[in-house]
């Protein structure tokens, strides 16, 4: 007489294996892995278009800006409105020469319709001489007479204003502003130097 198998039961020898559960740590490290990529992500999206780390390579801002300092530059601080007169603004060099950088970090001096000179050291913009404390010595390359700065630009210049320590709008004149890539807002490094601009 022929047995058989109660009905539902699989033939004995035939049971499907059982997976085994992935490790605890697998999953952490997937975890970790999958947050570091997201966060790796948002951080080269708010670079692109957001911020920007930028290091200082020259002295043409001292006493306000030394050299290998770290600044954080707000790259959308004029998609809602214009450089302002005191700010301190990273811009695509316009020269032409041979010591051509890719950026310059300059102060804006005068904006759009502005008049200014240079009598005796001293800057005067719109006819009034102007307070600096952000620089420590009189304008020591020469005076111009009056210019007019133009709409859609800038005059920037350098805060160190000894000999030959700045190339600024006085030597490859005024700034298109689309030529400034944002705002330098804080010095991030060295520690000691942080604070805002």
């Amino acid at each position: 007489m022929r047995s058989s198998s109660a009905a539902g039961t699989a033939p004995s020898g035939r049971s499907r294996p059982v997976k085994p559960d992935r490790p605890a740590w697998r999953k952490e490290l997937f975890d970790w892995l999958k947050a570091l990529s997201i966060a790796a992500v948002i951080v080269i999206l708010l670079q692109a278009f957001v911020f920007q780390l930028s290091t200082v390579k020259s002295i043409s801002m001292q006493p306000t800006l030394f050299e290998r300092e770290w600044l954080f530059v707000n790259k959308i601080a004029y998609d809602f409105g214009h450089p302002r007169r005191g700010d301190v603004i990273i811009l695509k060099d316009p020269s032409e020469d041979g010591d051509k950088k890719r950026l310059l970090v300059k102060r804006v001096i005068g904006v759009p319709g502005d008049s200014l000179e240079v009598r005796d050291g001293q800057l005067y913009v719109n006819g009034e001489l102007q307070v600096e404390p952000y620089t420590d010595s009189e304008i020591e390359d020469g005076d111009f007479k009056a210019v007019t700065v133009t709409e859609g630009h800038y005059f920037v210049m350098g805060d160190n204003r000894h000999l030959g320590a700045s190339k600024d709008s006085r030597i490859f004149g005024e700034v298109d502003e689309k030529a400034i890539k944002g705002k330098a807002e804080l010095i991030l490094w060295p520690i000691s130097r942080w604070g805002s601009l």
